[in-house]
């Protein structure tokens, strides 16, 4: 449900020309997911099985291979193969990034407390 409240708003407020949406999901679930997991790898406050859920449950059915795909194969069709090939280097860097200063952010708040 909120992947597509998200993808809802980010046509309506964005572009409905682009799959904003998607990305934006799939950006702050990555960042969560490498918060979540640095969290639970450095210190004790989210347990093995805690983290396990949050990560493939909540963030995995947050964020999506499948409408990644779709989404740039809908560019594809519509004979736009430039923004279909910047759109999947753009999710590509950016989730990889995204999941980078998850755990930089993680290990930075566990640092200060």
């Amino acid at each position: 449900m909120a992947r597509y409240l998200t993808t809802i708003a980010a046509a309506r407020l964005i572009s409905p020309d682009f799959p904003f949406g998607t990305m934006i999901v799939n950006l702050l679930g990555c960042f969560l997911i490498g918060f979540v997991h640095s969290v639970a790898v450095v210190s004790a406050r989210i347990s093995p099985d805690a983290r396990l859920f949050l990560t493939t449950g909540v963030l995995g059915g947050f964020t999506t291979y499948s409408a990644f795909n779709y989404d740039t194969l809908s560019l594809v069709e519509q004979g736009q193969a430039t923004k279909a090939a910047a759109y999947a280097a753009a999710m590509i860097v950016g989730c990889a990034a995204a999941g980078v200063l998850g755990v930089w952010s993680a290990r930075a708040l566990l640092q200060s407390v």
